[in-house]
């Protein structure tokens, strides 16, 4: 298995991004591969889980806030970020991801976890919190979904997206972030999120994850992010669904439709923001964490 491993340099002086760099070496079928994460404050674990084509850089903004009341946790996915990329598109899975969690966790101990998920972070870290529901205390997700074929979905919005990553696999990473926000991001901001991503080959995650969302019953993940949905409809521990008013993926009706199949969720709505809501809002979306959680 060929790996890209991103030189360290492209990663200094990142604006809004001065965070120490930890690492965890992953093992059994994940083994020779390295995940980075941040690791930031003290007390009970909030885990920040990205999706795509993002990395750490997207919880830049919330961090320091949440740092304030918790230990919070950011991982880089395999194939993102300062995190090891396999090359080969084909090595990537849903099982793989929830595997390189589910080990992150066991090794820094982490329990009483609040977990805030979006995008592709949402059927991995939420798979994560249903899997292992001794571990999570609270479930905040933000603009994702667990993805159950069915007349709802895939949505047209979602089939262009992925029908542009396919023909795209040169993914490019700026574009998709400034077209995927309200804000109108700098060149030093659009950068900083290319920086993991210097080659074609490195963005071989980012150009999987599309692929791998399952459009029809049997598609490798349909059945587990069944279950998932499953057993999101009897979670018994508080959830807080916050979802942005533009989203065309993700919009804010598929929001309150979710947490209204959770017993007790509460739904607040994200105003002026898009798909990347941590990046348009983020300081105020970390305060309503923080809020919510008592911290």
């Amino acid at each position: 298995m060929e790996v890209f491993r991103t030189d360290d340099e492209r990663f200094t002086d990142l604006p809004g991004y001065d965070f120490e760099p930890h690492y965890l070496e992953l093992a059994g079928e994940l083994e020779g591969l390295r995940m980075h994460y941040l690791d930031e404050g003290a007390g009970d674990p909030i885990l920040l889980l990205h999706g795509e084509p993002t990395w750490a850089y997207l919880y830049r903004k919330m961090i320091p806030v949440l740092a304030q009341g918790g230990r919070v946790i950011v991982p880089d996915l395999i194939g993102f970020g300062r995190s090891d990329k396999p090359t080969a598109r084909d090595w990537y899975s849903y099982e793989r991801h929830v595997d390189s969690i589910a080990q992150l966790i066991d090794h820094l101990g982490l329990d009483s976890i609040t977990v805030v998920v979006q995008d592709w972070g949402g059927p991995i870290g939420l798979r994560a919190a249903v899997t292992h529901p001794a571990r999570f205390a609270n479930l905040v997700i933000l603009n994702t979904g667990i993805f159950r074929p069915g007349p709802n979905w895939p949505s047209e919005g979602f089939m262009q997206w992925r029908n542009f990553a396919e023909r795209n696999p040169d993914l490019p990473v700026g574009f998709v972030l400034q077209g995927a926000t309200s804000t109108n991001l700098s060149d030093e901001v659009i950068a900083a999120y290319e920086a993991p991503f210097p080659t074609a080959a490195s963005k071989a995650g980012a150009a999987a994850f599309p692929l791998l969302v399952p459009l029809r019953d049997g598609d490798p993940g349909a059945s587990q992010m069944a279950e998932v949905g499953d057993a999101l409809e009897v979670w018994n521990k508080p959830v807080l669904v916050a979802f942005s008013d533009s989203d065309p993926v993700f919009p804010q009706r598929a929001g309150e439709k979710l947490a209204a199949r959770i017993p007790g969720a509460i739904f607040v709505p994200v105003e002026g923001a898009s798909h990347f809501l941590q990046e348009d809002k983020g300081e105020a979306i970390a305060e309503l964490i923080r809020d919510w959680i008592g911290v």
